[in-house]
């Protein structure tokens, strides 16, 4: 459908298409607030109707290699700071019988706690994979984390109910999709005054995977996602502690809840994207609907701008200057003690969401582009066991971090926020300065990783979790043709202990 026919429909339907309770329609809109009526409607058409075969071939495989990643973070995070706390407070809940998962656990939950615990787990290393931005005014790489606020939800549905391979990959593809259209879509004020986007927007993402998988029409998912809406929660002063997981988790665990209250029958606004109250103009002040109207699908956000997967346990942002550092370190055989001072530039958009410019804790090193810089100098590698409290507080790492200049560079600046110029200097204690420059790390689409190089670093997070060869070597072979899978319940006995 054309966006023009999409939109000229929409007027004839919005409002009483659902068959609900009369609302507000939003035609008195706040001046300048776009008009996009049916626009929750047509999100939850798609949600629907989507099958398996409407997704591109190219778009499922890209998924499979964040869906791995998924998993292998999952393990990571079962090990983390955070990990024995969870584990406390899902035993806590008491006797709520469940046959979904904690993986890197042997304890089972419903599949909303499942959901929760498993989000906040993936997320907890700050290692998993980033959706693109691609106006000028978005901050590049920080609109969302797809997978984390999609797959745990979407995997426990599909465990709890024993579906099929392909049924999980499509959930997971429509619930990360509406997501990223979402983020796309939103004013840039809802991320740069403070609201993490993972935490509000993921909440959608996770309703729709779960309206889903639990077969809703179209009409409860509207209710779905509007009941998702009133869950989405994130700031972004959280970031460098244990709530910045806790809202990837919070936002899995809110689409299973939002599914599961409107296949009862519970009600909510089934206008809640667009509505003059409801989350684009309260959460963000305005938005793009050229970003989101007709444009689901078209084309698939994976295949368009794309998803980055990270190669450090970090903030995106930091990872531009990473490579491009440890690129200079091989070709000059840079060594710590010769380096008398490094200056990385980037944008505003950098430099304020990398906020942790003296860093105690391996959670503030994750947000510290001076650790990022001062870790590669001291270690030549900046993965899971450097992003740790031991060795952010040591001495010489303490001493090479002052060392580190991270700054607003006008022309890093100017060259946009879609961007993550990083330009570096290197003054060494000889009176040379070694340059370089770069925009797109390891792992972006302009220089991604393959499945192969992506079930490595599962292999990396599965072996910091000190998970068994044989049970890491059976996920990276399901995962690769997983839409053969009659049932997903075989991934349970490869995730969890003792299973």
């Amino acid at each position: 459908m054309k966006r023009r026919d999409f939109c000229k429909a929409s007027l004839l339907t919005a409002g009483t298409a659902l068959d609900a309770p009369k609302q507000s329609t939003g035609e008195h809109q706040t001046a300048g607030f776009p008009s996009a009526p049916g626009l929750t409607r047509y999100v939850s058409e798609f949600i629907v109707n989507t099958r398996f075969e409407d997704i591109p071939a190219a778009v499922i495989e890209l998924g499979k290699k964040s869906i791995l990643d998924g998993f292998g973070l999952a393990l990571a995070g079962s090990v983390s700071t955070l990990a024995p706390l969870m584990r406390s407070y899902i035993e806590a809940l008491g006797p709520c019988a469940g046959k979904s998962s904690i993986m890197g656990t042997r304890l089972a939950a419903p599949p909303r706690f499942a959901a929760f615990a498993n989000g906040a787990f993936i997320h907890a290393d700050d290692y998993d994979d980033t959706q693109l931005a691609v106006a000028k005014d978005r901050v590049y790489g920080l609109l969302t984390h797809p997978t984390v606020p999609v797959l745990p939800p979407a995997f426990a549905l599909c465990e709890a109910q024993g579906l099929s391979g392909k049924q999980l990959l499509t959930a997971y593809h429509i619930g990360a999709e509406v997501e990223c259209k979402i983020a796309e879509a939103i004013a840039p004020r809802h991320y740069m005054d403070g609201f993490h986007t993972t935490g509000t927007v993921g909440a959608f993402g996770s309703a729709a995977a779960c309206a889903r998988l639990r077969r809703l029409d179209a009409q409860k998912t509207a209710y779905a996602l509007g009941v998702a809406a009133a869950e989405a929660g994130g700031l972004r002063e959280n970031f460098g502690t244990m709530t910045k997981p806790f809202h990837a988790g919070h936002a899995a665990e809110a689409g299973v809840v939002a599914a599961d209250l409107a296949a009862l029958g519970w009600t909510a606004a089934p206008n809640i994207l667009e509505a003059q109250f409801g989350f684009f103009h309260a959460a963000g002040g305005g938005f793009d609907p050229a970003a989101i109207v007709d444009r689901l699908g078209k084309p698939w956000t994976f295949e368009t701008p794309g998803v980055s997967i990270k190669p450090h346990p970090s903030g995106s942002l930091t990872h531009p200057a990473m490579g491009e550092m440890m690129r200079l370190i091989r070709e000059y055989g840079i060594t710590a003690g010769a380096v008398d001072k490094v200056d990385v530039g980037g944008n505003h958009g950098m430099v304020t969401t990398l906020l942790h410019h003296d860093p105690q804790t391996g959670l503030e090193a994750k947000f510290s582009m001076e650790f990022g810089i001062a870790i590669l100098l001291l270690e030549r590698k900046a993965g899971l066991a450097e992003y740790t409290d031991a060795v952010v507080q040591r001495p010489d790492v303490q001493e090479m971090i002052r060392r580190v200049n991270f700054y607003v560079d006008s022309e890093a600046d100017e060259a946009g926020l879609d961007k993550m110029t990083s330009i570096i200097k290197v003054q060494m204690k000889d009176g040379r300065v070694l340059s370089g420059r770069a925009q797109f790390a390891k792992g972006s689409p302009a220089n991604p990783m393959s499945y192969d190089e992506v079930a490595e670093k599962f292999r990396g997070c599965a072996g910091f979790a000190r998970w068994p060869f044989e049970k890491t070597d059976s996920v990276i072979e399901f995962v690769r043709i997983m839409e053969t899978a009659p049932d997903v319940r075989r991934l349970t006995a490869m995730l969890a202990v003792g299973a």
